[in-house]
């Protein structure tokens, strides 16, 4: 079991059930999947840059990525519709919580000019979006074989119902907000 989620089981919930006022512990927010997402836009001219982004993605998550396809064509990018653009990976229970305790502890601090996250970036229904810039604050990725810099998305999907409960569990587990 991953040490986040052995955390999670004995500290964190029945501090959020005091917090929220949350009598049921099966009731209390919850990660559900870790979605990251790096779209290669300019694989339309060049397809290997898809493959490499790929490998990249695979060598961060552990897990073989999926090809993201345009759902339309749009004549001014010269996209055509099926044509492949993006990769994308879903992680869920112990690969989920692994990768976010490195995201947390590790990944975050490289950053550079970190001050923390943006506590505005929440959806309405209790989902967090993270965007990177550069995908070499990870240290999986071997710096003298990255072909050019490519930024990602990175969506933590909580069962919360509302931003709030979703940015108490984010807090407790570690999540680096900026102060607002």
């Amino acid at each position: 079991m991953s040490r986040l989620y052995e955390k999670y089981r004995s500290q964190i919930i029945p501090e959020l059930q005091k917090e929220l006022g949350i009598v049921n512990k099966m009731a209390v927010p919850r990660l559900e999947k870790i979605v990251l997402n790096m779209g290669a836009g300019d694989a339309i001219q060049n397809i290997k840059l898809l493959d490499t982004a790929k490998t990249e993605l695979e060598q961060i998550t552990g897990q073989r990525p999926v090809i993201g396809r345009a759902r339309k064509s749009i004549s001014a990018f010269k996209l055509r519709k099926g044509q492949a653009i993006a990769c994308y990976v879903t992680l869920r229970s112990r690969r989920m919580y692994e990768f976010f305790d490195r995201l947390v502890n590790i990944v975050l601090p490289r950053v550079r000019d970190f001050k923390g996250v943006s506590p505005k970036a929440f959806d309405g229904r209790g989902n967090y979006t993270l965007g990177l810039r550069d995908q070499l604050v990870f240290p999986e990725i071997d710096y003298t074989k990255v072909e050019r810099s490519r930024g990602m998305n990175i969506t933590i999907v909580t069962s919360a119902r509302t931003n709030q409960e979703a940015f108490a569990l984010l807090k407790k587990l570690g999540m680096p907000f900026r102060e607002a």
